[in-house]
């Protein structure tokens, strides 16, 4: 979102960005109450964020701060195109609201689906009245909107089984968050340096630590691990399933590494301090969530550890660039056996897997490519005429 609102302005559009006046994570993180970035005009609303305590709290939160956002959005001056994402869940609904009374094209941007997640996850039922709510919600919005993106195919089979709107739908994968001009060396950089770990065969997961990802199986292979004295597992961002892995470090592992999520202008240089990306997948969470976190890793040239479905779209991004490991949850001895193949290779092995990696991203997945075509889509959804 912040590499299209930048793109935006740079092409000459005025961009305003309603978002939290307090972290996500960490909700005692103030920031200021407006800012221009790059260009970008964003506004940060208050009553946005109370912590991620109980599900009733992230609700409120999201509910007070849809409120503000819906009410701001019906008065901004100039309105030519209406851009949500689906954080919060029902952010739909209020540029659904924007969008009918301003009479402004709507884009959809779908990174995850709800009640889809909350059902996957066994928190509702697909028969429940938060469900229905959501279902309600999610068909509203695609009527009203222009155009809707998702990331992969799964993803649009399971948006249009809640519609029928194809000719409204268009798949837009993600991109990481450089493009690296060349793969970085299998050498100790500033992030290895600084957090002991030069002499380590680093196996990182870095990202939102959710319970669609699950991280069981890696961490009962990092178990079996422990006596081999180079290998580390370094865990970078936050979310519910981080605290699984804080439980194993505070119980004394001595192979783990727990750190919070890192600045943006800093995330090229600690996926580059990996030797193995991991990257997981929940067994029903196909077309439902998308691993971002896999752009990223594969443009720093790093092979892929993946946990989860065969049938999803990493599965698919893996055979096409022979860039990784597959594995199913629960396969404990798999893990180990490949964890310890990728950290018996040699330094060419491993680059090589790493090139291919690099050489998906840079001809399918660039960021330069990606972005243009993505932001060149909006300024057609603004004069009605994107084409398919």
């Amino acid at each position: 979102m912040t590499d299209v609102a930048e793109e935006m302005t740079r092409r000459g559009w005025r961009v305003i960005v309603y978002t939290s006046a307090r972290g996500y994570d960490d909700s005692s993180q103030r920031y200021p109450s407006r800012e221009r970035r790059n260009g970008v005009d964003v506004r940060r609303l208050p009553l946005s964020s109370f912590g991620k305590r109980s599900i009733a709290i992230r609700l409120l939160a999201q509910s007070l701060f849809m409120l503000q956002a819906t009410v701001l959005g019906l008065l901004t001056r100039g309105l030519g195109l209406v851009l949500v994402s689906t954080s919060p869940p029902f952010a739909g609904m209020g540029g659904s609201l924007v969008s009918f009374f301003r009479r402004a094209p709507l884009v959809w941007w779908v990174m995850d689906l709800n009640p889809d997640q909350m059902i996957a996850a066994g928190k509702v039922g697909a028969r429940s009245i938060p469900a229905r709510v959501f279902e309600w919600i999610n068909r509203c919005t695609m009527r009203q909107a222009s155009e809707i993106v998702v990331l992969d195919r799964f993803m649009k089979d399971r948006v249009l089984a809640k519609l029928s709107v194809p000719a409204k739908v268009r798949v837009l994968p993600p991109w990481p968050h450089q493009d690296r001009p060349g793969v970085p060396p299998l050498e100790p950089n500033v992030f290895r340096i600084t957090h002991g770990l030069e002499d380590a065969f680093v196996v990182m997961y870095s990202g939102n630590h959710a319970i669609q990802h699950p991280l069981d199986t890696l961490l009962a292979a990092a178990a079996e691990l422990e006596s081999d004295p180079r290998l580390r597992f370094v865990f970078i961002g936050g979310g519910a399933g981080k605290d699984a892995v804080d439980a194993r470090l505070a119980a004394g592992a001595s192979n783990i590494v727990s750190l919070p999520y890192e600045p943006l202008e800093k995330v090229s240089d600690s996926l580059a301090a990996a030797d193995v990306h991991v990257v997981s997948m929940g067994n029903d969470m196909v077309g439902i969530v998308h691993p971002c976190k896999i752009y990223g890793a594969m443009a720093v040239g790093r092979p892929i550890l993946f946990f989860g479905p065969e049938r999803s779209h990493v599965e698919e991004l893996l055979r096409l660039g022979s860039c990784g490991v597959s594995l199913r949850h629960g396969d404990v001895s798999g893990a180990v056996t490949a964890i310890r193949e990728l950290r018996a290779l040699s330094n060419v092995s491993l680059v090589e897997l790493g090139r291919n990696a690099a050489k998906v991203v840079a001809q399918a997945f660039s960021r330069a490519a990606s972005l243009n075509a993505f932001c060149t889509f909006l300024e057609n959804a603004e004069r009605g005429g994107v084409g398919h």
